[in-house]
């Protein structure tokens, strides 16, 4: 069975895959790797600085978090 599905991308990932294509060896790759970590992890940093100013982000909160347990309840019969 033949799948016929095209993957359409945003502005971005093909931006992200035209400078990863001039990536050539493991090195680079694992630069560019870091680089987006890096970036990520400063945008989560600023959105949890941000929480924490408009009050929605508290010592309180983070502490109930330890104690926090989700889980996805599965349907034997889905499995």
């Amino acid at each position: 069975m033949e799948n016929n599905t095209h993957t359409v991308f945003n502005a971005a990932q093909l931006k992200m895959l035209n400078m990863m294509a001039m990536l050539k060896t493991k090195e680079e790759i694992e630069g560019l790797q870091q680089v987006v970590s890096d970036y990520l992890a400063k945008l989560l940093h600023g959105e949890i600085d941000r929480l924490w100013e408009e009050g929605e982000l508290s010592e309180e909160k983070v502490e109930s978090f330890r104690t926090l347990h989700e889980r996805t309840h599965y349907n034997k019969q889905q499995l």
